[in-house]
């Protein structure tokens, strides 16, 4: 299993990233796909998911109507797209299949978002 989690920066608050997911060693259209955070100090969050079809999504509340999740299965990758953001939004975002076994104790390196003015 590999997960390379990309696309992260810096911005300013109220704007907008995208990061991706590009995911291999498993048949990535069969499994549902969640994206965590976390910051320093924090236990890794939850904050959405997205069905192996893509056509069922669920997000925490604190990134609910601002982020999208949305995934290419052609392409094996899975995007956030993250719009309004905000400075508590800072942390380092991974992405992990839903169980899948062989990804139990696996994470990516995860992209650094930040958030600040």
């Amino acid at each position: 299993v590999q997960l390379v989690e990309s696309g992260g920066g810096s911005v300013q608050p109220g704007g907008s990233l995208r990061l991706s997911c590009a995911a291999s060693g498993f048949t990535f259209s069969s499994y549902a796909m969640n994206w965590y955070r976390q910051t320093p100090g924090k236990e890794r969050e939850w904050i959405a998911g997205i069905s192996f079809g893509g056509h069922t999504t669920n997000y925490a509340d604190s990134v609910k109507g601002r982020f999208t999740l949305s995934r290419d299965n052609t392409k094996n990758t899975v995007y956030l797209q993250m719009n309004s953001l905000k400075p508590e939004d800072t942390a380092v975002y991974y992405c992990k299949p839903y169980r899948l076994v062989a990804a139990r104790d696996y994470w990516g390196q995860g992209t650094q978002v930040t958030v600040s003015s």
